[in-house]
Order: C-alpha cells, then structure tokens, then sequence
C-alpha cells in the first residue's frame, strides 16, 4: 500500500455559484458516484493559504491572539494570510504575512507541512512555513484595520504549546498542526531534514 494522497476527479455534469464572495465563493457541484447516481456537494471556493511558525533563538513561537467571528472566540495563531493572487510563491505570502502581523523577517525558511482545513467543505489547501533566524523589520509598520487592529503579540516557548494543544486550550487549525508537526520533526530526522521552502505544491501550483 502506497501511504501518499493521490489526485482524482468524478466526473460533474452541472455546477453552480450561489454565492460570490470578496476572497472566496461557494459552489454546488453534481457528482457522479461510483454506482453512477449524482449526489449534490456544496463547497466553498477559497485561494489557498500560508501560515508562518516563527521559531526564535530562545525555543519560543511568535503568537498572534485575534478575534474569529464565526466561532466568536479570541484566538491564539501563528501568522498567517491569503494568497492574494493566483499563481502567488507561498513563499513569499509568508514572508509578507510575517512582516505585516509581526513585523519580522527571518533567515532560515523551510516548509513544515501542507493540509487542506476541511476537504469535505471547502478547497482550502495551506502551506504551512518554519522560519527562523529572526529580526525585526527595518521598514515602516504595516497599518493593521478590523480585528488585526485588536491583535495581542506574545512569544511562547514550544514545549509549553504542545501542552496547550493536548490540554483542548489552542483551537487555531494552523498554529495546531505546526505546533505538533515541529515537534514530530524534531523526533524523527530534526528539522534540517523538511522540505526546502521552495519545494513543489501540487495543490496550489506556483513560479519560483
């Protein structure tokens, strides 16, 4: 058995947009199943995402807390946004993200891992970055409006975010999946052994 995902697309015979959206959309497919009857799959469209663990010198990670409308709850996160446009280098989204919410660049970037959020919802796929080597950013501050207005920062030492997650304290799918991730990495091969930041992303393809 081959333990890796594997592309694969049923066949549809009539789709939809009821909703549109500024940054995503939703979609309502006609699958074709297996046995040949068509079951209806509604679905939000969404550009992909990039999320940033920034790791400093002292083991700690940069953290945002911001307010999430949907689950009404202020949210611990690593940095994180959209790809703006189609096409975008992850890469470089992190790097912006990195410098907007936090004001910091890093040195050293590697891929930490790739999710989708909720493939049985919504097309989302995120890449999520290791950065280390951090400094602050010699530009101007990035001006923040809505609820990144009202972001907290605070830097938090690794062993302690573990302890969160398992507790059921931390929520954030990004700041979950990284936490755990850096720490099986360092279990198994250590982080000089993840994927270069550059590596190829199958479901958002980009241009060097």
């Amino acid at each position: 058995m081959e333990l890796q995902d594997t592309p694969e697309e049923w066949r549809v015979v009539a789709t939809t947009t009821p909703f549109q959206g500024n940054k995503t959309s939703v979609r309502t497919d006609d699958v074709v199943m297996p046995d040949g009857t068509v079951a209806r799959r509604d679905y939000q469209v969404h550009p992909g995402s990039v999320a940033v663990l920034a790791l400093d010198e002292q083991d700690r990670v940069l953290l945002l807390k911001q307010y999430r409308h949907p689950v009404r709850q202020k949210l611990w996160e690593i940095p994180a946004g959209l790809l703006d446009v189609p096409g975008e280098n992850p890469l470089h989204a992190a790097q912006r993200e990195l410098y907007e919410e936090a004001h910091v660049k890093a040195g050293d970037w590697r891929v930490l891992t790739d999710v989708y959020t909720s493939p049985g919802g919504c097309d989302e796929a995120v890449r999520i970055f290791l950065a280390r080597d951090l400094a602050e950013a010699g530009r101007e501050r990035f001006e923040v409006s809505d609820e990144e207005a009202d972001m907290e920062l605070a830097r938090v030492p690794l062993a302690e975010l573990v302890r969160g997650v398992l507790a059921g304290e931390l929520h954030n799918n990004c700041l979950v999946v990284g936490v755990l991730s850096l720490a099986a990495a360092r279990a198994a091969e250590g982080v000089e052994a993840l994927r270069p930041a550059e590596a190829p992303w199958p479901a958002r393809p980009f241009e060097a």
